[in-house]
């Protein structure tokens, strides 16, 4: 049986697996936990999950692990330790809440205390695809589920190498460990904290896998600009040419769907980097939203849902194991963790040359912006710092009205230092490398949710890839009065009537003044923000804006 093969001498820890590093978990203290699993394959974590049941397998061979009351992200309760690495670097606030040395050492022996005596499991992996900035990460987990996921969403060291894998950064992951709001200063029982100096983040009260691949991200979102090099939320592909895309955009927007192109090789769906080389994919694998997911509409990421994938939250059939991915009965957030090379033909490693295109995606529920409109390097700044997409709000039947979400740099709970850092590096990135910004609506045309109808996907991917293969550059564009944006006329494979939203709304005047609410929401939201370029701060939207006869 897998519990008593490959067996190593770890003190008084049982340590089984493969390549256990010398850097054992007394350098966590840890080394009172009972027995530690070290980089076990896919197939041991599997039946680890399976016997723990922690899960249950599929008919598509994925495994299908439930989080529990958190499904999604607990962006409240998150918290980096202020210190002296940190106080004058971090931009603190509602994202980056502080939290102090002395209730983070109190925390972090309640977490120990908490495993001692039990079973932990150990992965050693890296962050970043570029080895020259790639860093060494240990992810330490109380389940073989997450374990799993994080072999599935991080980088694999080679074979045998693990020995001597000294961690940069450690997460130790214990969703039964419950923090003590009035002990350690948390606002419930939920703890997402991060000590730069230390190296470690410490998650507890939350079985959500997204809280780990997330937590790594907020740490590449501090070391990678120190050293020069911009680390962005958006997927990114190349065309056969060699033409690298990056595609920006909130959950839900599409980036994942339209960065999975038959079309084209896939890099990345979620993290990147920017360096001097190029880009770069932060992970090593994909963590796809599967709400409604089909063989038709998204072919690649559906044939990932197969053994070694990770499903999050989804419903299917107890007798026939048959997933339904149209079910929204546990959360809408259902999610599919996979390794990169489950796409056909994706780029490994994962690294790209200098983008040529970028596109910024928006599912605007308002139904006011172009489906397609180029935009200026300043126009390409604002919408970067905005971050803006909406959503209907509230699932209540007969809840339509839309709810604007601003997220600076389409990443904003992720970003540790000020938004401006990371803005003024794509300014200087987009103006050396002459790139190409697209602004892509993926959301409603016709009317806001509950008027209108969401974008055709079919349409959109036509879109993006005239956009791309350089069609829309030689087609003539019309200004919109309100958002300043140009607007092409044509696209191949789109209907020319699509492209104005304006003209699909059956009555104009709601048109204009739905617009110019949504403007309104731009430009308040950019006048909260600190230290921005009053040129980039023009290319925002007029308001109020000109009302034409059109």
């Amino acid at each position: 049986m897998v519990d008593a093969e490959r067996e190593f001498l770890g003190g008084d820890v049982q340590t089984r697996g493969s390549s256990p590093s010398v850097v054992g978990l007394e350098a966590h203290n840890l080394a009172g936990c009972k027995e530690a699993y070290w980089n076990l394959s896919p197939a041991e974590l599997y039946e680890h999950a399976l016997r723990g049941g922690e899960g249950v397998l599929s008919e598509s061979g994925a495994i299908v692990c439930a989080t529990g009351t958190h499904t999604g992200r607990s962006p409240r309760d998150k918290f980096i330790v202020e210190e002296p690495t940190s106080r004058g670097v971090i931009g603190w606030g509602k994202v980056n809440e502080p939290l102090s040395e002395e209730h983070f050492e109190a925390l972090y022996e309640h977490v120990v205390e908490h495993v001692r005596g039990k079973r932990l499991y150990v992965r050693d992996m890296f962050a970043g695809a570029d080895e020259a900035t790639r860093i060494p990460i240990r992810i330490i987990t109380e389940t073989a589920w997450h374990n799993l996921f994080a072999a599935q969403l991080f980088i694999r060291p080679e074979p045998g190498s693990t020995r001597h894998h000294d961690p940069q950064f450690t997460v130790i992951n214990v969703p039964s460990c419950k923090a003590d709001p009035q002990q350690h200063v948390t606002r419930t029982s939920v703890f997402v904290v991060i000590h730069l100096a230390r190296r470690i983040v410490l998650i507890g009260g939350t079985a959500y896998a997204g809280e780990i691949k997330k937590s790594i991200f907020t740490i590449m979102n501090y070391l990678l600009p120190m050293s020069g090099v911009l680390s962005m939320h958006c997927s990114a592909n190349i065309g056969h040419d060699g033409d690298v895309a990056l595609f920006f955009g909130l959950s839900g927007t599409g980036k994942t769907t339209l960065s999975a192109d038959p079309q084209r090789r896939l890099i990345g769906d979620d993290e990147h980097g920017w360096s001097e080389r190029g880009v770069f994919n932060i992970e090593g694998g994909c963590y796809a939203k599967c709400i409604k997911l089909s063989r038709q509409a998204e072919p690649q990421i559906y044939a990932a849902i197969r053994f070694g994938t990770v499903l999050e939250n989804v419903m299917m059939d107890p007798a026939s194991r048959v997933i339904d991915f149209n079910s929204d009965e546990i959360t809408e957030n259902t999610r599919a963790a996979y390794p990169l090379e489950y796409i056909p033909d994706a780029v490994l490693p994962s690294v790209g040359s200098h983008p040529k295109n970028i596109i910024f995606l928006t599912c605007d529920a308002f139904g006011v912006l172009p489906p397609i409109a180029r935009l200026s390097r300043d126009q390409a700044m604002y919408h970067f710092l905005s971050g803006y997409t909406a959503k209907v709000a509230g699932t209540e039947a007969g809840v339509t009205e839309p709810t604007a979400t601003f997220s600076a740099c389409f990443g904003a709970p992720f970003l540790p230092l000020p938004p401006q850092r990371y803005a003024n590096m794509l300014g200087e990135k987009l103006a050396r490398h002459q790139v190409n910004c697209w602004l892509v609506n993926t959301g409603w045309t016709g009317g806001g949710a509950g008027v209108g109808q969401r974008m055709n996907l079919a349409h959109t991917r036509a879109m993006v890839r005239a956009a791309l293969s350089g069609a829309l550059e030689r087609t003539a564009t019309v200004t919109d009065p309100i958002f300043g944006l140009s607007i092409p006329k044509s696209c191949p494979d789109v209907p020319s009537e699509v492209l104005s939203p304006r003209g699909t709304w059956s009555n104009p005047a709601a048109y204009d003044e739905r617009a110019q609410h949504l403007a309104a929401l731009f430009n308040e939201n950019f006048a909260r923000l600190a230290n921005a370029d009053p040129a980039v701060g023009a290319a925002g939207p007029q308001h109020p804006a000109p009302v034409l006869n059109r």
